[in-house]
């Protein structure tokens, strides 16, 4: 295959309901600001604002829609009745941890759509996709098959692309998408390494006191359905879900032959450069960048999210850019380590800072906003065109933010019925802006 391809970057819209409502045990952030006002508005445009940056950049960049939320058919199927605006009153009157999970906006965090394999790494040559189950969480176990849906939208050519069914939705095949990925190569058209990073198998008795949220085997299970080639598995660090990183993607990210970790991010750190050492042999020469617990102390970690930027490869540039989050340059010490490795004569040139605080409140830096897939020039032109981001559509979108989106949520304000409405006629009029048609979401096909 030629070499002629480009790693494009899918990012999840933020969807009208974004709250902090503490959903998600394990995420120190969700923990520490739950019950916080949020700004939706505020959080989808800023979001708008990093997909503007890679755009002109140089980097395809693709939009994600947000799902409907409330999600009034998880309540209807646990017994409530009524009008729309009914339902979701009684449930926040007798269950409101359910009720806060059918609100929640988490979709937005595209990191955890699937799991994604190029077509230099498959059987058949066609781009894999497999949606994550995520069902470690009730709020994230409802995104699955919408999540489907809007992938065969973005890439509807099955000659080119494979959007598989997410994994059986039980705890042996638990699956967090590509947050627990990173692929490694020469060149994004070139054969890569498929680094598949696990916290738990599938029978094994877990005791740690924040959940293990990708299992081995569903990992395993994934590799086999796309026919992806040159397969490394990997055992996350104990310490570091304990720690508060709860996807690998907060202490690890990789692009290209770059893998930059942070000395807690795996069990058995060696093992896991011996295991891309021998899958990349005779294809490239993997380069390990390893950030040591003295230099960057797992409370500034997490409170940083340094490993939660994203590793871009831009036009022209023969070193790698480094986005980070604006928590990075506050925290001093994950500053000082951002900058020495820009300053130094390794594989990343420079560091730029991107502001995405109403996502990183809830623990979501610039990387888990975004889905990276891997295209040729034929696979990039078979995308539907109303989800490629440029400044037209940034114009439309930021126009569309500032009418349709609340400025100001409180966990309380998710119980007004209003809340439907204004959801339902915000999401109708982006998908006709993105081309995704008239039956997309749930409430138009019902319609």
């Amino acid at each position: 295959m030629s070499s002629r391809a480009v790693e494009a970057n899918c990012d999840g819209l933020v969807g009208p309901t974004h709250s902090y409502v503490g959903l998600s045990p394990g995420n120190i952030a969700s923990q520490i600001n739950a019950g916080e006002v949020s700004n939706p508005r505020a959080a989808v445009l800023e979001g708008l604002t990093k997909m503007r940056k890679l755009a002109d950049w140089g980097v395809p960049q693709f939009v994600l829609p947000p799902h409907e939320r409330p999600d009034l058919a998880l309540l209807r199927a646990i017994g409530f009745a009524g009008t729309d605006g009914q339902v979701l009153e009684k449930a926040w009157k007798d269950v409101p941890a359910l009720a806060a999970a059918a609100c929640s906006a988490s979709p937005m965090w595209a990191a955890n759509a699937a799991t994604v394999t190029p077509s230099a790494d498959t059987a058949d040559g066609r781009v894999h996709f497999t949606p994550a189950n995520l069902l470690t969480n009730l709020h994230r176990s409802l995104e699955g098959p919408q999540t489907a849906r809007a992938l065969r939208r973005l890439f509807p050519d099955e000659a080119r692309f494979a959007v598989h069914d997410p994994l059986s939705a039980q705890s042996h095949f638990a699956d967090e998408g590509a947050a627990n990925h990173v692929r490694l190569c020469a060149d994004h058209g070139d054969p890569g390494v498929n680094l598949f990073v696990w916290g738990r198998e599938a029978f094994e008795h877990w005791e740690g006191r924040y959940p293990a949220r990708q299992t081995r085997e569903a990992f395993e299970a994934i590799e086999r359905r796309h026919g992806a080639a040159r397969g490394v598995f990997a055992r996350q660090g104990r310490a570091a879900i304990e720690g508060g990183a709860f996807h690998n993607d907060v202490v690890c990210v990789g692009t290209r032959e770059c893998l930059l970790f942070h000395e807690r991010a795996f069990e058995d750190g060696a093992a896991m450069q011996d295991g891309v050492r021998r899958a990349a042999d005779g294809m490239f020469e993997p380069v390990f960048v390893e950030v040591s617990e003295a230099d960057l102390p797992m409370d500034d970690l997490v409170k940083s999210y340094l490993f939660n930027s994203q590793l871009l490869v831009l036009p022209g540039e023969d070193r790698l850019l480094l986005l980070a989050p604006g928590e990075t340059r506050d925290n001093p010490r994950a500053h000082a380590v951002a900058q020495g490795l820009a300053s130094s004569d390794g594989p990343i040139g420079r560091v730029e800072y991107v502001d995405v605080r109403q996502s990183m409140r809830n623990g979501g830096g610039p990387a888990c906003l975004r889905l990276r897939v891997v295209l040729t020039n034929a696979q990039l032109a078979a995308t539907n065109p109303g989800q490629r981001f440029d400044a037209v559509l940034h114009e439309r979108l930021n126009a569309w933010a500032e009418r349709r989106y609340r400025d100001r949520l409180a966990p309380a304000d998710l119980a007004d019925p209003m809340l439907i409405v204004e959801s339902r006629e915000a999401l109708d009029e982006l998908a006709t802006i993105l081309d995704l048609g008239g039956d997309f979401y749930p409430f138009q096909r019902a319609a």
